[in-house]
């Protein structure tokens, strides 16, 4: 079924009835050529490209839960492409470019909004590190802008500018940074891939794989051995608990990270502003309500729940900036389990067993690499080698040394 406004109009004088399910209940099936563990945007837009791209044929995505409710539906909806490494920068920048145009092509409303991007910067030392990073956008094709203080206070004018702590020195600025809407990305590519003959098997759980002479030949699941000749997972922060299931210990620890939404309030804030003097970010929903976000808690966890301590550190760093929101009331929070890996950047490769791959570590960067994170997973899967923008993103880097540490934290997961 194809969305489209003469549909809507007709469904509108015909009592709603002619709409079709997003996406079908198919009937499982005892073999695939690729299995695609994990239900969430990275799987479903794996799945999407290998059939829209790869032209990749009897493809089963499998979620153990139901389409949507996972770490897809647990983020602040941030897209963004201001990173300084290059290895990073040019994937989310090909990861921005996908979004620009999704909607068109899954036909569906994804409700991308480029509001702009602006991370504030505190300090002179602080005002440096932005530049060379906005110069490395500028290098690799993506848009940045430095903003004095003058021209910020034209946008928002009640961020608090003379905190003595952390006067407001200018920031950078992404003008096609901005939101999606977080959910709806899962049920479009979901619905993309249905229609391309993708079957999307919910609450089926894998609960082991079989090996045979060093090849994955298939998984266990709650509803059967199903065979396969490849098997891809995106599982973000439950991977290291579904690789223990063929004994592969990974360089990634889960953490919780969590985000907030306020009451619904008239129109205030009109992008996206991170806090430079602390890990803090917010936006306003179509809806009204302010959803914010932090660091993730100190503490390793699969709950997708937090705690109030990263709750009062939050809204802290909330206040400091903008002080207006001190009496908006908060509506709901919630936690999504990131996989942080070693460096911080992610993982895109083989594994040691044959026909067994692997995309994780994502740590905060997701949500926003889930077009680009989908297309060069299918590259690898369909063509047996990686993409040229993620053949860096290799599980052996590790060992042999070669980091992408993009804020120069170290080998500490929680800190990336």
């Amino acid at each position: 079924m194809n969305y489209n406004f003469i549909k809507l109009i007709k469904e509108a004088f015909n009592n709603n009835d002619g709409w079709e399910k997003t996406w079908k209940n198919p009937t499982l099936k005892k073999h695939y050529d690729i299995l695609i563990i994990g239900g969430g945007g990275h799987g479903l837009a794996t799945a999407y490209y290998l059939a829209s791209e790869f032209k990749q044929k009897n493809i089963a995505v499998l979620e153990k839960g139901d389409i949507g409710l996972g770490n897809v539906g647990r983020n602040t909806t941030i897209i963004r492409s201001n990173y300084m490494l290059n290895e990073n920068e040019a994937f989310y920048e090909f990861s921005l470019k996908l979004w620009e145009g999704l909607e068109q092509q899954i036909n569906y409303n994804a409700m991308v909004s480029q509001r702009g991007v602006l991370n504030l910067f505190h300090s002179d030392a602080q005002r440096d590190s932005f530049i060379r990073r906005g110069n490395s956008m500028l290098i690799n094709g993506a848009d940045a802008e430095l903003y004095n203080v003058n021209k910020i206070k034209t946008i928002y004018p009640y961020l608090d500018y003379n905190n003595a702590r952390f006067p407001i020195k200018g920031g950078l600025f992404q003008k096609r940074g901005g939101t999606v809407r977080h959910d709806a990305v899962a049920w479009g590519y979901a619905h993309a891939a249905d229609k391309l003959g993708v079957d999307i098997i919910q609450n089926c759980e894998v609960n082991g794989f079989k090996v045979t002479s060093g090849n994955c030949v298939g998984v266990e699941t709650n509803k059967g051995f199903i065979k396969a000749k490849k098997v891809g997972c995106a599982v973000a922060g439950s991977t290291s608990i579904l690789m223990s299931k063929v004994n592969m210990t990974l360089p990634i620890e889960s953490h919780v990270l969590q985000a907030y939404v306020s009451e619904s309030l008239k129109p205030i804030i009109p992008g996206v502003i991170t806090f430079g003097a602390g890990h803090f970010y917010i936006s306003q929903s179509d809806k009204g309500g302010l959803v914010f976000g932090g660091d993730i808690d100190g503490y390793n966890s699969y709950a997708q729940r937090g705690g109030m301590d990263n709750l009062e550190d939050v809204c802290e760093s909330g206040l400091a900036l903008m002080p207006i929101i001190g009496k908006a009331r908060l509506l709901r929070m919630w936690g999504g389990i990131m996989d942080m890996s070693m460096d911080g950047s992610p993982i895109i490769d083989k594994t040691h067993i044959n026909g067994l791959f692997i995309n994780a570590g994502w740590c905060y960067g997701g949500f926003k690499a889930i077009p680009a994170s989908g297309w060069c997973f299918a590259h690898l899967l369909s063509k047996g080698y990686s993409h040229p923008l993620s053949e860096n993103f290799s599980l052996d880097r590790f060992k042999n040394g070669y980091m992408i540490d993009e804020k120069g934290q170290g080998a500490q997961p929680n800190l990336h």
